[in-house]
This record gives C-alpha cells, sequence and structure tokens, in this order.
C-alpha cells in the first residue's frame, strides 16, 4: 500500500448571486483540470466539491506534503476556473483568494488554504474532511480538541487503550507565525488557555502520541496576506479515523454542538457553525449562518472510495434547529458586539474606513 498524502486545496474564485454558492461550471471546469492530472500520473485520484462559495479539490498522490508540481495544478486548476468560467459570467468577487500574480513553488501564503496529511496507509484507513464557510481557521480549535482530547466526546480516549495515551497538538501563532507542540491530557490545561483564543492560536495538526498523523487544518489568514479584509478564510480539515484513532462517530459527535465562531456577514459577526449536508451547503440568511460540512472516504491504494455525505442525517436535525435559534438571538444585536466582533478582530474589515472621518472630529477632554 505505501505511502499515501492527501491533499485538500481551497478557494473562493468567485460565486453565484454574492458571497452564496459555486457555480457548477465552476466545478466542471475542475474537475476536467484534475482529470488530466489523473491520466499525465501526476495524482492518483481527485473528488472536486463546494462548501457555499468555496472550491475545494480533494487529491490523493505519492509526493509528500508541500509539492509544489501538485500545489501548482491547484494554483492553475484555480486560476482556469476563474479565466474560463468566473470572470465571463461575471460571478461574484471573480478569483478573491488567488492573492498572488503567479505561482512561486508553493500554495501556502498565496490566498488558498491548504490542509495536507502524509500517512503509511493502513489495512482499512477512513477518513473526513471537513470544509466551512464564513468562517476562520480557528473555528476547529473546539471541534479538534474534543475529538482528540475530550473523554466526553471521544469514549476511545478513556476505554480504547490504542487512543489512552492522548494526543499531541501542533499549534500555530498566525500573528507571529510561530508553532508550539502540547500534549494531552497532560498539557490540557496550557492547551485550552491558547486555543481559547481562536483568532489567534489555531490548531494546525494533531498527532497520536506514537507519531502518528491523525489531523490537519487549513491555517491560512487572508487579511493578513492581504493586509486588508478580502473575505473570510473558510478552512478545511482532515481527520483520520477507526483503528487506533477516534471512530468516524466520534469525530462527528463533536460538531453536534453548534459554537459559536467568528465570520458570518462581512466577515465580522459571531454566529454558529452549523453542520450540514453538500445540498444545504449555502449560506443565505445574512450570508450564513456559517457552514460546515463533512466528507467521509475510504482510501484503497491510493484511491478515493466515496464520499458519505456524513451531515445528512436527521441526527443532526437538533443540531441544526439550535444553531438557527442561536443565529436569530445573535442577530436581534444587530451592529452590537458580541454578535460584531471585538474591535481587534474589526481591524482586519472595512470598519477603519468608516471610523477614519471621525478622527479629526475627536476633541481632548478639558
Amino acid at each position: 500500500m505505501g505511502r499515501i498524502t492527501v491533499s485538500v486545496i481551497k478557494a473562493d474564485v468567485g460565486s453565484l448571486a454574492g458571497h452564496h454558492v459555486v457555480h457548477p461550471k465552476q466545478i466542471d471546469v475542475a474537475r476536467q483540470k484534475l482529470q488530466m492530472a489523473v491520466e499525465s500520473g501526476l495524482i492518483i485520484d481527485y473528488y472536486v466539491f463546494n462548501c457555499g462559495d468555496d472550491l475545494e479539490l480533494v487529491m490523493t498522490h505519492r509526493r509528500g506534503e508541500n509539492n509544489s508540481e501538485v500545489h501548482e495544478l491547484a494554483w492553475e486548476t484555480f486560476k482556469e476556473v476563474t479565466e474560463k468560467v468566473s470572470k465571463p459570467l461575471k460571478l461574484y468577487a471573480a478569483g478573491q483568494d488567488l492573492l498572488a500574480e503567479a505561482f512561486s513553488g508553493n500554495i501556502r501564503g498565496m490566498g488558498p488554504g491548504v490542509a495536507e496529511l502524509e500517512f503509511e496507509e493502513r489495512p482499512s484507513d477512513p477518513i473526513v474532511i471537513f470544509a466551512a464557510d464564513k468562517t476562520e481557521p480557528g473555528a476547529w480549535n473546539l471541534p479538534l480538541f474534543r475529538v482528540f482530547a475530550d473523554p466526553f466526546n471521544t469514549a476511545g480516549l478513556v476505554i480504547d487503550p490504542k487512543l489512552h495515551q492522548g494526543f499531541k497538538f501542533v499549534i500555530l501563532d498566525v500573528f507571529k507565525g510561530l508553532e508550539v507542540e502540547l500534549a494531552c491530557p497532560e498539557e490540557m490545561y496550557d492547551l485550552l488557555a491558547l486555543i481559547g483564543t481562536p483568532s489567534g492560536y489555531v490548531i494546525s495538526r494533531v498527532y497520536r502520541k506514537d507519531g502518528l498523523p491523525a489531523a490537519a487544518a487549513s491555517t491560512t489568514r487572508l487579511s493578513l496576506i492581504a493586509g486588508r479584509y478580502v473575505g473570510k478564510d473558510d478552512p478545511v480539515c482532515i481527520v483520520r479515523a477507526q483503528a487506533g484513532l477516534p471512530a468516524v462517530g466520534e469525530i462527528l459527535e463533536a460538531f453536534a454542538f453548534p459554537h459559536l465562531v467568528a465570520g458570518w456577514m462581512r466577515g465580522s459577526h459571531n454566529g454558529p457553525l452549523m453542520p450540514v449536508s453538500l445540498k444545504d451547503a449555502k449560506c443565505t440568511r445574512f450570508d450564513g449562518p456559517p457552514r460546515v460540512v463533512a466528507l467521509g472516504f475510504q482510501i484503497r491504494d491510493g484511491y478515493l472510495e466515496g464520499p458519505a455525505d456524513l451531515f445528512d442525517d436527521p441526527a443532526f436535525d437538533w443540531s441544526r434547529r439550535l444553531a438557527m435559534e442561536v443565529a436569530d438571538y445573535m442577530r436581534r444585536h444587530g451592529p452590537f458586539m458580541p454578535h460584531r466582533l471585538g474591535p481587534e478582530e474589526m481591524e482586519y474589515t472595512t470598519l477603519p474606513q468608516v471610523l477614519e472621518k471621525l478622527r479629526s472630529r475627536f476633541k481632548k477632554v478639558e
């Protein structure tokens, strides 16, 4: 079976009717481009889908993480979709996440979000791929903590000897570009001290204590790359499951609680992360509320068997109803915090341009 790499690379390259949903023709062009890459031997298999207005490319190959050819394939796919579909159809925000003029060897830092995981393929290797719309990478902090460190969520941490020793988390400081590795359960409180601030500290990777790769998440903060607000980051995440790792049901359980995340309308509001099926992965009410989809695959000699649309289940109806109650409650705050983000986060939106015109009118209090 050998080592396999799963690369999930996403970008917002334009959407139908505002920041709503990917156009079917965009998916068609992306599929054609990736099929050519399969025929040339660059990648083994692929799957193209969308969550809201974000185009997601899932690719399997044996070239390892951060491979320049695979990253260039994703970049050229997004460029081709933009030029052949988004611009001719005058889709909204065409090419929004493509922040560089030309590919420079690695797609990280160029706008698109990237989650990659290289591992030795097991006799049976299920994975879950998550994609979110209208939120930021820190949205994964709470569910990933629950999956890999919370025994009230993941029974295997208590009763499965292969999980009982716990997991290691790699945390990225998105503002300083520094990372730290913390082990659970022994450093759980230190971990929570960091990831409880999801706008600044994000979980980028999770390993089992013996080094087995368990999860990887995108960490791109578009506003930090561009120096201005250009849309929310809309992250992706890969989580491996079963056989010495959390079960698929334990992984999904972490999303049954629609926790508050930053993003929603104009990237400036807190709202609940609603778990939805692919058919409901389209944001309308106040450009939201934020959505997350979960696709389950089996890896077979590098090929993707699936997907299973894992949130397409009435078991999550209660979560969706709760999310809408929370969305309604938050909306009633209008422009007030805590619905609107705090001042540190609003620095990376268009609000400073509004406040600037008032600056000269402030007078010193005598």
